[in-house]
């Protein structure tokens, strides 16, 4: 680790006693925060680093200020860099950096919604999570705003939009109520006849004040919560708030445990995966692939529902390992289901064939920040280089493939090992860690501190949704809005995951 602190030490500048290790796979920076562009240039051009959370926590009752955290990826590396830096409440202001890391962008907005942190030069400082009726410094994250307080709505200025300009040039808002079941979001298009010139997105119609629940629960109550965040990723997020957990407790799950956590998040990848699949099919009218893309879905948490009880899985993740086993007949059940679906699905798939892979960044946390069982298991990061719908539908395809493999691997080799190990009493006070786990839309990071209690203080929640929705902006211009239900449902984001 000594070699990896100073390969960042000298990419960043700074002396190597700056940079120190605060758990295996995790380094931190404590700087000020005028230094946070500088630092935030040098990761991303010297580590090659992804910017993977930005958030704030409040530490006035302890040292005064608040705090303005980065999380990097530095994947080449193995390991995370966590650029801390504090910000004094008397001038609530600290440097943005997103307009060079546009990552940056909707979390420095949340940071300013939530805690009253303005980002300094900032390129659009306009509110991201908080609507219209929500009054001026009411700032839901700080300590001393209660969770139960009601806060009075109040009139004030439309959201404000980008105006039309030009002759011909008009807007067509859509949302947030749409059909079905379908979670609201407000989508308003600037189009020219068809054509659409620009998208803007209005979402966190569903935030529930999940990162202030947090902070009353009890640490080991978390999970619970933890796996509610998007019911499609109920074990992608129970995951990462484990993992959170444990290395803050500094224990390690048997091996058998480990190995049926990436059963887990892997039957979660495959039926997701091809849901999406059938529904892309849906929006252009191909029936017949989205009927079979429903069969095996349908087939495939039937299956879960018979090996562990529940059909999405909601329920199987515990502290310190897994809530239930895969008994030998299970896993003979597993296989076979498993050889008759590739039987079955390999030629619909290979016809039609996430969204960073799907436009050339070969990243995925499985390989580059290895949790559970992943450092012993032989699979491939499927990448495509298109950008589009076809991309993000081959993407999804292949990822099934190796979905598939990653399963018959552990299946060949499961340890006859306890399912769980114990957890102490009590976390260590004023504590944190980051807890991570490559989620079937992407990574999912969560943040967890403890107050001097060892209770939770702060836990910050990034769904990959969060980071991928101002992307679907970006990919919509150009085409006709026609087209935006199939560009839409080939991302499939959360709102629930994003809104929190």
């Amino acid at each position: 680790m000594t070699s990896v602190i100073a390969t960042v030490a000298t990419a960043l500048g700074v002396p190597d006693w700056f940079v120190r290790e605060r758990r295996a796979g995790e380094l931190v920076l404590e700087t000020d925060a005028e230094a946070l562009p500088v630092l935030a240039d040098r990761a991303a051009l010297g580590l090659n680093a992804r910017l993977m959370s930005l958030f704030a926590s409040d530490e006035r009752n302890t040292s005064g200020c608040f705090l303005v955290h980065h999380v990097w990826s530095m994947r080449n590396l193995r390991t995370f860099l966590h650029i801390a830096a504090p910000v004094d409440p008397a001038q609530p202001t600290y440097a943005s950096i997103a307009a060079k890391h546009p990552a940056a962008n909707w979390f420095e907005r949340e940071v300013m919604d939530f805690f009253g942190l303005a980002p300094g030069g900032h390129p659009n400082p306009a509110r991201v999570a908080l609507h219209d009726d929500w009054p001026d410094h009411a700032w839901a994250l700080r300590k001393d705003f209660p969770d139960d307080r009601t806060v009075p709505r109040v009139s004030g200025d439309f959201h404000p939009f980008r105006p039309v300009t030009g002759e011909g040039v008009f807007q067509v808002p859509v949302g947030p109520v749409h059909a079905g079941i379908i979670e609201p979001g407000h989508f308003r298009f600037g189009v020219a006849g068809e054509p659409v010139l620009y998208l803007q997105l209005r979402l966190f119609y569903v935030h529930k004040g999940t990162e202030k629940r947090f902070e009353r629960l009890p640490w080991r109550h978390g999970l619970f919560l933890a796996e509610s965040i998007s019911g499609d990723t109920s074990v992608g997020h129970a995951l990462a708030y484990a993992h959170a957990i444990e290395r803050l407790a500094d224990v390690t799950v048997p091996p058998r445990a480990a190995r049926l956590r990436v059963v887990l998040l892997e039957l979660e990848r495959i039926y997701n995966h091809i849901a999406d699949i059938g529904a892309v099919a849906t929006d252009v009218a191909f029936t017949v692939p989205a009927s079979r893309a429903q069969a095996l879905r349908e087939g495939l948490v039937r299956l879960q529902d018979e090996l562990f009880g529940t059909r999405l899985l909601r329920g199987t993740i515990a502290l310190g390992g897994v809530t239930q086993d895969l008994l030998p007949r299970g896993c003979d059940r597993l296989r076979a289901h498993l050889h008759r679906f590739e039987q079955e699905s390999a030629r619909d798939l290979g016809v039609v064939g996430m969204a960073a892979r799907a436009s050339g960044v070969d990243a995925d946390f499985r390989r580059d920040h290895p949790h559970d069982a992943y450092e012993d298991l032989r699979f491939e990061v499927p990448v495509e280089d298109g950008g589009d719908v076809r991309a993000r539908l081959m993407i999804r395809a292949r990822e099934v493939r190796q979905s598939l493999l990653i399963l018959h691997q552990v299946l060949d080799a499961l340890p006859d090992t306890p399912l769980l190990t114990s957890l102490p009493e009590q976390l260590p006070a004023r504590s944190s860690a980051l807890g991570w786990v490559e989620a079937w839309r992407g990574p999912c990071t969560h943040w967890v501190s403890t107050d001097e209690r060892g209770e939770l203080a702060r836990v910050k929640v990034t769904d990959p949704s969060f980071l991928n929705w101002p992307g679907l902006v970006h990919a919509t211009p150009g085409n006709i809005i026609p087209d935006f239900p199939v560009i839409n449902k080939s991302f499939n984001l959360s709102y629930s995951g994003n809104d929190r």
